[in-house]
């Protein structure tokens, strides 16, 4: 029934395209097993999200025989995407489903991390689904690392054991996100945020400090839901308070409907085998279509820079790609066009290094992830920019009036160069 993890690697040929499971779903004991493979190997290739863990198909000039394509750069992929010895896909999240299934991106195999087998002889892809469930239907092969760590999730994840060239038994850890306390500045963009929200609306929002304190400002909000890309430890107080119930939802009411979920064991306990959770195909979840059919759709999303015309860069820092396009724009076209939608940019006023992130004009090679049509919001913590409907002059004017004080003036000063 089971075999070993470098048994299970030598399944893979050169010359292969391979799919690797997203996020706290990664199987990194198969990526090591392949990695130790790189001497009998050319040519093989590896699409995939944020990969969790080290990366050992990259490390140790690996790169040379594993191509390595990303949709999403995380971190463990960052440095190579910025040397050069791995690649990076720009692509709305709700499209790459559609690259394997119509073939532009022909899979070999796809190497995935489930739930055991229930009674019904279904694993369960766990802990994400998103885009590893059109991969794991189009490749030819499919391996599996087999995890009772894992949760067993509802929804689409659902996979008979029949279905797996092989199997390997791993009982590691899922990889934690611990959430960590907002600062004071991120406290107050969450606080601008959740002014914005109605009761009633259907959330998008994803991981970190600023959706956190967003979150933690909406104990008094009533009825809310989710329907996001992803999820994490933040929705938890408000879903056990009742704050978030769901039930003005179109789609799926009463449920949390998500493609993937990263966070802490908290979290994997509340989504195991959890009926009111329903994690879906990302062709579905982040279809602007479908999420406009909710009622108050309320889209937060973060950016590196924001222009004075509102175009957001969320994924270069100039010519360096950082992260990735993501979902932004589906939910930010979810949101626009949802009765009573609010798509949202929030944002600190300044980096680390005390530098503006609303500037003049993007750096020089940066990408423009969202226009500036699509924006109706931008936050930071001095304010919110309300720019729908707006002239690109007055667009101008709420944004310095919500940037740092120690560069306003230099702002103001570009708009009559």
């Amino acid at each position: 029934m089971y075999t070993t993890h470098q048994q299970a690697a030598e399944l893979i040929q050169s010359g292969h395209k391979l799919f690797v499971h997203t996020a706290a779903a990664t199987p990194e004991r198969l990526l090591q097993a392949l990695a130790s493979r790189a001497d009998e190997l050319s040519e093989v290739s590896l699409y995939h999200m944020h990969i969790e863990g080290s990366a050992p198909h990259l490390q140790n000039d690996r790169y040379k025989v594993f191509r390595d394509f990303s949709f999403f750069v995380g971190p463990s992929v960052r440095r190579y995407v910025q040397l050069g010895q791995a690649e990076y896909i720009p692509v709305f999240f709700s499209q790459i489903p559609h690259l394997f299934r119509n073939k532009t991106i022909p899979l070999d195999v796809a190497l995935i991390q489930v739930s055991p087998p229930d009674s019904h002889g279904l694993c369960s892809l766990g802990v994400s689904v998103e885009t590893s469930l059109a991969a794991m239907q189009s490749a030819s092969l499919v391996i599996a690392q087999v995890n009772p760590n894992m949760p067993r999730t509802h929804g689409d994840g659902f996979v008979p054991f029949s279905r797996f060239a092989a199997a390997v038994w791993c009982e590691d850890p899922i990889p934690e996100v611990i959430p960590h306390p907002p600062d004071e500045t991120e406290i107050a963009i969450g606080k601008h945020v959740a002014s914005l929200i109605d009761d009633g609306a259907t959330l998008q929002m994803g991981i970190g400090s600023i959706p956190n304190a967003v979150l933690a400002c909406l104990h008094n909000h009533k009825n809310l839901g989710i329907h996001t890309e992803m999820f994490s430890d933040g929705i938890l107080p408000l879903v056990e308070k009742g704050v978030i119930n769901g039930i003005r939802k179109k789609n799926h009411p009463g449920k949390l409907v998500s493609g993937f979920v990263m966070g802490s064991k908290r979290l994997y306990d509340f989504v195991d085998d959890n009926p009111g959770v329903a994690l879906l195909d990302i062709a579905y979840v982040n279809d602007p279509a479908v999420i406009a059919r909710n009622p108050s759709v309320t889209a937060i999303n973060s950016a590196i820079e924001v222009d004075l015309m509102g175009q957001v860069c969320a994924d270069t820092i100039g010519r360096m790609q950082y992260s990735g396009v993501g979902g932004q724009v589906d939910f930010m076209m979810g949101a626009m066009l949802s009765k009573k939608g609010k798509p949202i940019i929030a944002l600190p006023s300044t980096t680390k290094n005390g530098e503006s992130k609303i500037v003049v004009s993007l750096k020089q090679g940066a990408d423009v992830v969202t226009t500036r049509s699509h924006v109706h919001y931008v936050v930071t913590e001095y304010g919110i920019a309300d720019l729908y409907g707006k002239s690109l002059q007055q667009r101008a004017k709420a944004l310095i009036a919500i940037a740092h004080p120690a560069h306003r003036e230099a702002l103001e000063k570009s708009l009559l160069q």
